[in-house]
């Protein structure tokens, strides 16, 4: 009997290093590869999209469990079938390129048999790693196939056999292969990776360290520095609760312990990490799919995304300033607050990777793959200036395990969105969902704007922001084009929304992920988050009827345009925040939420109106503040 405990024991053993064995073997086969095709030579579209989407179905069924009760990690007799046919399904399309190609049009049976099963392995893979939504979404769009002939009016159409479908998803690129899953085969694993090494490296904690040397000392310092630090983090690594855990853990106590509400605390660091996915030079994945849909330099999209992103951040930092005198905050003793020159002589070389980056993205004008594959390059030869930072094997091993799973929710959601855009694509239903929004709204840009944006807050509150992103911009981009709106401001106005939606209520991950750590009421944290975060709600509006906000147009018009809505994301904090150089009446809050909304419309006659409604109000407030002699009024228990 004891021989065979013994017997069992090592069996269990070998099964619990097993599975880590394989994710890591399959996560440097990931790396090696997209390193590969990047600096030496890239495969045909179909070909590289099939071994990327491959390999991450591997690492899925290798991590995820069957159930959500089981444990992570530790696949199952199941879970191996999975990963044995995942490898078939995605095998055969490279092992049996040329004849598929050759009787392109008349799929064989075991062509149609194997596009079944990655079908089947994709949906059962997204629920996994993301839930049901997208899985549910995918399903309904893969029905529609099917039930055309039955649907009367605009949507219905003639029907396809299941041949035909499974055809169109799996034998061509407008299928699972499309646009949104090239994109994640050909960069974005590249810029995961870049992140997730550099954060292996200390990345992290020298931004904070930047951020507070920085921030720290001016009033409500630990507020501004989550908002600058989440920032920077979230241009990085773009996603929004990743953001909220590794810079909330120490920022949320921070705020605390400063005197701000937690669930202030909470919606400031929701809010800036939120924001993260707009600031460039990264962005989100999105950003990359939305230049490949629309044809343009990856460069136009970030330089369009400047001027938003840096008007959101801007209304964030001016709601917790307000927010900090109203409360009589000061800011961080500076005998606390690390030196920036200090900061700087440790750390600069974590710069030049981005500073790389961006070089050959802005100024040598790269593809995205070569401008990433450099970077990582960089990242290597600078990691050698300190001790420290180097790259051993052991830390390569681990940032391609974390880039590896950070890559699984976004190919998996570029995989699931392309069997809604090859079924989109076969059925004709772009046009006539575009059609229906266009009649819905009558015709009339500012409704169909908002049919739009509730639509993609909707999605994003279920599904990754690509995904959503994708889903809806796919459906409703088309609609607002026709109504007049530049392509690249009707993408982006998808995209902003998409991503606003991890603060808004009642799902808002962000604000979820916050609570946990500042021991408050998600939904309070939540909607605090979604009033930081107005401009993010107001300002695509006005980029998708004035695109001067997205930099578009001369220059004289931008710098205006720019100086107004600055002024304006300031007035639209302290209307919000009840509070300017002292606490602000009923009817200046109105004057200041009102003018803000007009001089952020880029017209010169609503500029000219909003402006002169926010002096009237500010100098109301500064006679007032000199009257009572205060320039704060402090209540922090309020």
């Amino acid at each position: 009997m004891n021989s065979d405990a013994t017997g069992k024991t090592g069996e269990v053993q070998s099964k619990k290093k097993l599975t880590p064995a394989l994710i890591l073997i399959t996560a440097l086969t990931l790396t090696f590869f997209h390193l590969y095709t990047a600096g030496v030579s890239m495969f045909g579209a179909w070909i590289q999209r099939d071994i990327h989407i491959t390999l991450i179905l591997v690492i899925v069924f290798l991590i995820f469990p069957m159930t959500r009760k089981g444990a992570m990690e530790k696949a199952t007799f199941l879970d191996y079938v999975l990963v044995l046919l995942a490898l078939a399904s995605g095998s055969y399309i490279v092992l049996f390129y040329q004849e598929i190609v050759l009787r392109a049009g008349a799929p064989s049976t075991a062509d149609l048999v194997c596009g079944g099963i990655m079908i089947l392995l994709i949906l059962e893979a997204t629920r996994r790693a993301t839930g049901w939504v997208l899985v549910g979404i995918a399903v309904v769009f893969l029905l529609y196939n099917f039930i055309g002939p039955y649907i009367p009016g605009l949507l219905g159409h003639k029907g396809y056999s299941l041949g035909r479908v499974i055809s169109q998803m799996y034998l061509t690129t407008e299928g699972i292969f499309g646009v949104p899953l090239g994109v994640s085969a050909s960069y974005i694993f590249l810029f995961i990776f870049l992140t997730s090494m550099l954060e292996r490296l200390g990345m992290g904690q020298f931004l904070l360290q930047l951020a507070m040397a920085l921030m720290g000392r001016f009033t409500g310092g630990p507020a501004k520095v989550a908002v600058m630090a989440s920032g920077f983090m979230g241009s990085i690594n773009g996603s929004a609760v990743a953001n909220v855990v590794g810079t909330g853990t120490f920022t949320i106590p921070l705020m605390r312990n400063n005197g701000y509400r937690p669930h202030f605390a909470g919606a400031v660091e929701s809010c800036a990490s939120a924001g993260g996915q707009l600031m460039p030079p990264i962005m989100g994945a999105a950003a990359f799919i939305i230049a490949e849909f629309l044809g343009i330099s990856y460069i136009n999209v970030v330089v369009a995304a400047i001027i938003p992103a840096a008007l959101y951040y801007l209304c964030v930092l001016f709601g917790v300033h307000f927010e900090a005198s109203r409360l009589g905050l000061t800011g961080m003793p500076r005998e606390e607050l690390p030196s920036a020159r200090a900061v700087l002589k440790k750390g600069w070389f974590f710069l030049i990777p981005i500073g790389v980056l961006i070089f050959f993205l802005a100024v040598l004008q790269y593809t995205p793959i070569r401008s990433g594959f450099y970077a990582i390059i960089s990242m290597f030869l600078v990691s050698l200036l300190s001790k420290d930072s180097r790259i051993s094997w052991e830390r390569f091993k681990e940032g391609a395990v974390v880039a590896a799973r950070n890559t699984v929710t976004v190919a998996l959601a570029c995989a699931a969105a392309g069997l809604v855009i090859g079924s989109i694509n076969l059925t004709g239903a772009g046009l006539k969902i575009s059609a229906a929004i266009v009649a819905a709204s009558s015709g009339v840009l500012w409704l169909a704007l908002f049919l739009t944006a509730l639509v993609a807050l909707l999605m994003g509150m279920g599904l990754p922001t690509t995904a959503a992103y994708i889903v809806t911009g796919t459906m409703a981009a088309p609609a607002l084009i026709d109504l007049g709106v530049l392509p690249l401001a009707a993408h982006l106005f998808v995209f902003y929304f998409a991503i606003i939606s991890a603060i808004t209520p009642p799902v808002a991950l962000a604000a979820y992920a916050a609570a946990g750590i500042a021991k408050d009421d998600p939904m309070k944290i939540g909607l605090t988050a979604c009033r930081l975060g107005l401009a993010a709600f107001i300002v695509p509006f006005f980029f998708a009827i004035e695109p001067a906000l997205i930099g578009q147009g001369d220059g004289m018009h931008i710098a205006w345009a720019c100086t107004t809505a600055l002024i304006g994301v300031m007035a639209l904090a302290g209307g919000n925040i009840g509070y300017l150089i002292t606490r602000a009446a009923w009817w200046e809050r109105f004057l200041l939420i009102g003018g803000a909304l007009l001089a952020l419309h880029p017209q010169f006659h609503t500029d000219i109106a909003g402006l002169a409604m926010i002096a009237m109000a500010l100098a109301a407030n500064l006679i007032k503040g000199r009257k009572t002699g205060t320039a704060v009024s402090p209540e922090a228990g309020a």
